[in-house]
């Protein structure tokens, strides 16, 4: 313990009773010093009491299309009720909250047009697919002590079916379609995040595990063209992927693999390997079984990328929040700090870690590991 934690622990104390007072609180706002940062706070207070009618603001022009109504310029509110099939008033309600959170903006004779946000969402399709895919999860929070409590069961547990089968490998077509086809949609966003930062090109043979459609090895394999490469996830997966990479061409360069890679031999002869959005899906004892299995399959100095959100990144702070709920609904997983990673794959027998900078971390971050 260092000599300065029951002072600092004292401190915090004093400083909660004083934020915690009615008339300290008063006091702060009529202050014209302490004003601006008490209009601050009182406003954090607020989006967060308010965060869900925020979200759900979203999910209804994500959902009517509104981003691409207004892509082209702005509109009237009767021509946007006539495209959206909703009445004026609606339009106007909904148009005008979307405004308040600039999504929308409100444009020369009462038109609206885009917002900043609503501008960037317009031209990120993978980033509303996200926005599509939040009613799941918002339908487990409708009771947020019963999903704590564990008394009833997530709907996205059913979204993930290998989330609790004891048999992932024997999935069907139709119960991986759903979350292979999210998976791939918003694949685009990490991939261009990772290979940003990483330089794939310096390898010789790609091993993406659990690599869904093979999105990220069609991405690497523009980076790279001498690059192999190979994938494994389940069968119905795997299938799904083949059909994906025959289209774009690189059927050739891959080599497709089909098992469940927590007790299936993976491939050999990569001379680096990926987890996009895996480890946090799994709890301790999973990530470290994977992640054994992954170093046997590996050569001492192959390196291996851990590609997901990780808790305490500056830049990705409220990803306890997200991503603790939403494994929590999914059945398991948490989000991990980088250092809690880091002794998963030091017990798995990585080392020689480096956490690399990349532009967006609050999408993912980019752990590399060497085998030892």
């Amino acid at each position: 313990m260092n000599i300065l934690d029951p002072w600092l622990e004292r401190l915090r104390g004093a400083r909660d009773r004083l934020v915690a007072d009615p008339r300290f609180q008063r006091w702060a706002l009529n202050n014209p010093f302490t004003r601006p940062l008490a209009r601050r706070g009182a406003r954090a207070g607020i989006d967060l009491a308010a965060g869900f009618v925020y979200s759900q603001v979203l999910v209804a022009c994500a959902q009517l299309k509104v981003f691409d109504a207004l892509r082209d310029g702005p509109l009237s509110v009767d021509a946007l009720a006539m495209r959206l099939t909703l009445s004026e008033p609606a339009t106007r309600r909904l148009l005008d909250a979307a405004a308040s959170l600039g999504l929308a903006e409100r444009r020369k004779g009462g038109s609206y047009g885009l917002g900043l946000l609503g501008a960037a969402f317009a031209g990120n399709r993978a980033a509303l697919t996200i926005v599509e895919h939040q009613p799941l999860l918002y339908a487990d929070l409708i009771d947020p002590v019963a999903l704590l409590r564990q008394e009833k069961r997530g709907r996205l547990a059913d979204y993930w079916p290998y989330s609790d089968g004891d048999a992932p490998e024997t999935l069907s077509a139709r119960q991986v379609a759903p979350y292979s086809a999210f998976m791939a949609a918003t694949q685009p966003m990490v991939a261009q995040e990772a290979l940003d930062a990483y330089d794939i090109s310096r390898h010789r043979r790609l091993l993406d595990i659990g690599g869904g459609e093979g999105v990220f090895l069609s991405a690497a394999a523009a980076r790279a063209p001498h690059l192999q490469l190979a994938l494994f996830d389940l069968p119905a997966v795997a299938a799904r992927a083949r059909a994906r990479l025959e289209e774009a061409g690189l059927l050739a360069r891959t080599e497709i693999y089909a098992g469940d890679f927590l007790d299936d031999p993976l491939p050999e002869g990569a001379d680096v390997a990926t987890l996009i959005r895996i480890v946090h899906d799994h709890d301790d004892a999973s990530a470290l079984k994977l992640l054994r299995n992954v170093r046997k399959a590996l050569a001492p100095g192959a390196s291996l990328l851990i590609i997901e959100g990780m808790s305490g990144v500056k830049g990705a702070e409220p990803l306890d929040a997200y991503y603790g709920f939403y494994t929590l609904a999914m059945g398991r997983g948490e989000p991990r700090r980088v250092e809690e990673i880091e002794a998963l794959l030091r017990e798995a027998g990585f080392g020689n870690f480096r956490l690399l900078r990349n532009a967006l971390p609050a999408l993912a971050s980019i752990l590399v590991a060497k085998a030892v």
